[in-house]
């Protein structure tokens, strides 16, 4: 059987792509660490990276195995960790991956309550966006992800924890600022902006717009909700953005007004995902429902999925 300690010096090669890098990385020399992967090789029998002077490959086998290795060596720092509080739950450190459009405007409402429940458990939290967040659960990176849902992937559990509404966004001085409520036909022929693609809600609204009739600015795409907020104050479109950032950030600014949309207006579904085989699933699924019950109790503007 493969050691731990040569599958971690694979998963550092397989994330530096360069052997002296690794080998600082692992804290030992380079001829030790070109060994070591060396003897893993033979004892698995097959070739894991190539070598050259100018560059280091992992072939196709050795990415398969080194995405593996770090998923092992990500559920062993679970075991670890658990260990350390003499095998109690919820203690440790947990990596947890979020999307930029989520974490500042969910998580004020979550921690509190969760650190007083589980004090001894810390959570490392990371923005990343949608594709990035997916690829880390599946390589180890992060041990769990709050995100929209669905999310691709098999061997994977999810639990919606709330449906989100989203909020019409207009400037100050736009017609339909005088309206209590906007109507689905209120978008023809207004311009929408959006986040740049590659955001899931790039592809939200651009959909919203094609069935609302609307223009989705292609020349403008905002690089975060603020930049959203601002180019809607400056008059260069309407936007739809979900309810908990509108909550937090359009109070403060006087330059754009929310409107609610009538009727079942569009939203988004936000869970919590995490690998099925973690050694951690069985905690995942009660924070999963602390985090329900705290949302139900304390974040009227959310619709919590049980």
């Amino acid at each position: 059987m493969p050691s731990l300690k040569r599958l971690r010096y694979l998963v550092a090669v397989a994330e530096t792509l360069h052997f002296r890098r690794a080998a600082v990385l692992c804290n030992i020399s380079q001829p030790t660490l070109s060994g070591q992967l060396q003897e893993l090789e033979e004892r698995l029998g097959v070739q894991l990276v190539e070598r050259s002077r100018s560059r280091v490959v992992l072939t196709p086998i050795g990415k398969e195995i080194a995405a593996r290795a770090k998923r092992i060596l990500s559920d062993v720092n679970d075991i670890v960790e658990m260990a350390k509080y003499g095998g109690a739950p919820f203690g440790g450190t947990v990596r947890v991956g979020v999307l930029p459009t989520i974490g500042p405007y969910l998580l004020p409402h979550l921690l509190p309550d969760l650190h007083r429940t589980y004090p001894y458990l810390k959570l490392y939290l990371r923005e990343r966006v949608t594709q990035t967040l997916e690829e880390g659960l599946h390589d180890g990176t992060f041990d769990a992800l709050l995100t929209p849902l669905p999310i691709s992937g098999v061997d994977t559990v999810s639990v919606a924890l709330y449906r989100e509404p989203m909020v019409v966004t207009l400037p100050a001085d736009h017609p339909l600022v005088h309206k209590t409520v906007i109507e689905r036909n209120d978008f023809k022929g207004e311009t929408v902006l959006a986040l740049e693609p590659g955001h899931r809600l790039y592809e939200q609204v651009r959909d919203l717009c094609a069935q609302f009739g609307a223009t989705l600015s292609l020349d403008f795409g905002g690089t975060s909700l603020d930049t959203l907020r601002l180019m809607v104050g400056m008059g260069m479109g309407i936007s739809l953005l979900p309810a908990l950032y509108a909550r937090s950030e359009i109070p403060k600014d006087q330059n754009v007004v929310m409107r609610p949309l009538r009727n079942r207006p569009p939203s988004r579904v936000i869970g919590m995902t995490w690998r099925q085989q973690s050694a951690r699933a069985a905690e995942f699924s009660i924070l999963a429902d602390l985090f329900q019950r705290i949302l139900s109790e304390k974040v009227p503007e959310v619709i919590p999925v049980r």
